[in-house]
């Protein structure tokens, strides 16, 4: 979500509060305050302290990037920091995410960041994205857009109809989370794709979805996790996921393995 830094914190909260479905006395009681209090905070006639309004926003489940931009409307400096993966503050978590990618191999993984922009991946991301146009693969690569392309990999996905079901739900989610204008516009282009089978739900006796893909190995078969740093106390670090694919069937295996 990119807010404009002239609304008040206050209706940047109630924006919040109405997004997360909570009325201001149960936001009050979770907070540890009075209904009256939150209201004040709401149409500015209170001016909360910076340990209250952290609480508030803790209570909202709000990201730390929008955190901060409703701590900047206050008034107040940002209380997150926000480093590049290359900066020298971030060694230790770029050489975690360099060492899952690594030792993932022979299956494929990547990181993305809030997006779904691919910030890196390691070999095997190969097996997925062959065949699929350059174009779609020039920097910034958004992995949505690549994995439901009519000239990505959606052509080579057995279930495309199951899989980009699966990928429009979990954008939806997210962008209910967190409100994010860029993700509603790729949602709005994904859904646009021609795709000549129907989204369908997973099947009531599936436990997840699965990545089935034609390749010239046949059809190999993966299942998909999603991994996130825990208790982030950095922008960056708070919008980035690993993507790891693990192979669904012995096939898949053994083609991995080579």
């Amino acid at each position: 979500m990119t807010t404009m830094q002239s609304e008040p914190a206050g209706a940047m909260l109630r924006h919040w509060r109405e997004r997360r479905g909570l009325s201001q006395l149960t936001l009050a009681n979770r907070a540890g305050v009075s209904a009256r209090h939150v209201s004040f905070v709401e149409t500015g006639r209170s001016r909360p302290s910076r340990d209250m309004l952290l609480k508030i926003c803790e209570e909202l489940e709000i990201p730390l990037r929008e955190q901060n931009s409703i701590l900047m409307a206050a008034g107040l400096a940002p209380a997150y920091p926000e480093h590049r993966l290359g900066d020298v503050p971030m060694a230790a978590v770029s050489d975690a995410i360099t060492r899952i990618l690594r030792s993932h191999q022979p299956f494929p993984a990547l990181v993305v960041d809030r997006h779904w922009t691919m910030i890196d991946a390691n070999d095997a991301i190969g097996a997925l994205v062959a065949g699929c146009s350059p174009e779609l693969l020039e920097p910034p690569v958004n992995v949505l857009r690549l994995s439901l392309h009519p000239n990505g990999l959606a052509p080579r996905i057995a279930n495309l109809g199951q899989w980009r079901a699966h990928l429009l739900v979990r954008l939806r989610h997210q962008i209910g989370a967190t409100a994010d204008p860029v993700l509603l516009r790729l949602h709005d282009e994904l859904s646009g794709y021609p795709c000549d089978d129907p989204d369908e739900p997973a099947e009531s006796h599936s436990l997840v979805v699965p990545l089935r893909i034609h390749t010239d190995d046949g059809e190999l078969s993966f299942l998909s996790t999603t991994t996130l740093f825990g208790t982030p106390l950095d922008v960056t670090v708070s919008e980035l996921a690993i993507e790891a694919f693990y192979p669904a069937d012995d096939t898949t295996a053994a083609a991995l393995h080579g």
